[in-house]
C-alpha cells in the first residue's frame, strides 16, 4: 500500500488539499457567529487573524487561552494562528503553490525551531484535553469536532514544515473520521461538513487505481456530495462558514464554474480589505474565466493598494507577477516586463517572488530582442539563490535565449 501511494503522490496531495486551501484562503466566520469559547476578545482576534495581522492575532489568542486554559477550542485557535504566522514567514501562503503536486518537492524557507516546538506543544495540549473528555464520553460531539480540527492543523504542520507525508496523511484521515462521526451523531453539525465535504470532493476526482488503493484504508469519495456538503457549511453561518465558501470557490474553479466561484469571491473580498489574498484570488478567477480586462484592473488595484500601504508589510507584490503573467499571455511583452519589474520596487519583497519576477522579466526582454537586459535579469536570479527551480531555468536562458 505505501509503495503504491509513493508512486501516486497525487493521492497525498488531494487528501491534504482541503486543509491547505482552508489555510491559504481563510476567511472569517460571520460577525453573528458565537465563537468558542465565549470570550469578548474573540471577535477582535478573528478579525486580526483573517486580516493577516498575525502577531496581533497570536497575542489575542494567548490572552483568550489564559482565561480558558482547559478549552481545546481556545488551544486550537492559538495553534492555528501560530502555525499560519510561521507558514507565512516561510513563504508557504501562495495559493498557486497548491494547484498541483509541485509543492511536494519544493522546499520553502526553513521553519524556526522554537516555533516548531511551540506548535507541537499546542497540538499535544489540545489532544490531551480532547482525549480526556472523550475517555469520559466517546460521543462528545464538540470534543470529536475539536480533535478533528487539531488533527487537521497537525496534518498541515507535518506536510509543510516537517514534510512527513505519511504522517500528514494519517492526521488528515483522522480529521475526516472524527468529523464523519460528528455528522453521524448530529447531521446538522454544519461545521463538520467542511473537511468531510472537501475530502469527498477530492476523493471523487482521483484516478480509479488510486481510488481503489485509498479505499483499502477506509476512504471513499463522491464529488457531488462533497460540493453539497461544502455548500451546506457555507450557508450555515457557523464558525467555518466562510472557510467552506473559500474551499468551495477553489473547487468550483476546478469545475470551470467560474460565475459561481466569482459570486463567492465577490462576497468575501470586501469583508477584509487588508487581506490581499481575497482580491488576488478574485483576479485569478477572472483570468481563468477569460475576463482579462477585469482581471488586469483588479491586479493593478491590488498593486496600488499595496503601494498605498493598505496591506501593511504583507507581500502584495505577487499581484505584479499575476499581472505580468496575464499580459505575457496576451503577448504584450513590453508591458508584461514592466509589470514584473515592479516587484523590485517593493522594500522587503519576498525573495522567491523577486526571483520569479526577474525570471519573467528576463524572458520578456528575450522576446523583445533585448538580450543584454535579459542576461542581467537571469544573472540576478542565479545570484539570489542558485539552488532552486528558478535558478535552473535562468541558467538555461543564459545559454540560449528564451522564445515562446
Amino acid at each position: 500500500m505505501l509503495c503504491f501511494l509513493c508512486r501516486h503522490r497525487s493521492a497525498l496531495t488531494v487528501i491534504l488539499l482541503p486543509l491547505l486551501a482552508q489555510l491559504c484562503l481563510a476567511a472569517d466566520a460571520a460577525s453573528s457567529t458565537p465563537f468558542r469559547p465565549a470570550d469578548p476578545l474573540n471577535q477582535a482576534a478573528f478579525e486580526h487573524y483573517y486580516n493577516l495581522d498575525l502577531d496581533a492575532a497570536v497575542q489575542d489568542y494567548e490572552k483568550i487561552l489564559g482565561r480558558h486554559p482547559n478549552d481545546p477550542f481556545a488551544v486550537n485557535h492559538l495553534l492555528s494562528a501560530v502555525l499560519t504566522r510561521e507558514l507565512y514567514r516561510m513563504g508557504a501562503m501562495n495559493t498557486g503553490d497548491y494547484s498541483n503536486d509541485n509543492f511536494i518537492g519544493v522546499a520553502h524557507r526553513p521553519a524556526d525551531p522554537a516555533e516548531k516546538q511551540r506548535i507541537k506543544k499546542l497540538v499535544a495540549q489540545a489532544e490531551k484535553l480532547e482525549n480526556a473528555e472523550l475517555s469520559r464520553n466517546e460521543d462528545n460531539i464538540d470534543m470529536l469536532y475539536a480533535r478533528g480540527v487539531t488533527r487537521g492543523q497537525f496534518a498541515l504542520y507535518t506536510a509543510l514544515v516537517e514534510r512527513a507525508w505519511f504522517s500528514a496523511l494519517r492526521n488528515a484521515v483522522g480529521a475526516r473520521h472524527d468529523h464523519e462521526r460528528v455528522l453521524e451523531l448530529d447531521p446538522d453539525y454544519a461545521d463538520a461538513k467542511l473537511v468531510v465535504g472537501a475530502h469527498n470532493y477530492v476523493m471523487g476526482n482521483l484516478p480509479l487505481a488510486v481510488k481503489v488503493a485509498v479505499a483499502l484504508v477506509g476512504l471513499t469519495g463522491d464529488k457531488k456530495k462533497g460540493l453539497q456538503y461544502l455548500s451546506d457549511a457555507y450557508y450555515a453561518n457557523g464558525e467555518t462558514s466562510v472557510d467552506a465558501g473559500v474551499v468551495l470557490m477553489v473547487f468550483l474553479r476546478r469545475e470551470r464554474r467560474y460565475d459561481e466561484a466569482l459570486q463567492i469571491a465577490g462576497t468575501l473580498t470586501p469583508r477584509f480589505p487588508r487581506n490581499y489574498l481575497f482580491p488576488l484570488e478574485q483576479a485569478n478567477l477572472l483570468r481563468a474565466a477569460d475576463k482579462n480586462a477585469d482581471a488586469e484592473a483588479l491586479y493593478r488595484q491590488v498593486w496600488q493598494n499595496g503601494r498605498e500601504g493598505k496591506y501593511g508589510s504583507l507581500h502584495y507584490e505577487i499581484a505584479a507577477i499575476g499581472l505580468g503573467d496575464l499580459l505575457r499571455g496576451e503577448k504584450k511583452y513590453e508591458v508584461a516586463a514592466t509589470a514584473y519589474e515592479q516587484v523590485n520596487e517593493v522594500a522587503g519583497a519576498d525573495p522567491e517572488l523577486v526571483q520569479k519576477a526577474n525570471l519573467g522579466a528576463g524572458e520578456m526582454y528575450d522576446q523583445l530582442q533585448h538580450r543584454d537586459l535579459a542576461v542581467k535579469k537571469y544573472e540576478a536570479v542565479v545570484a539570489a539563490n542558485s539552488g532552486n527551480a528558478e535558478a535552473d531555468k535562468a541558467r538555461k536562458r543564459l545559454k540560449e535565449a528564451y522564445r515562446e
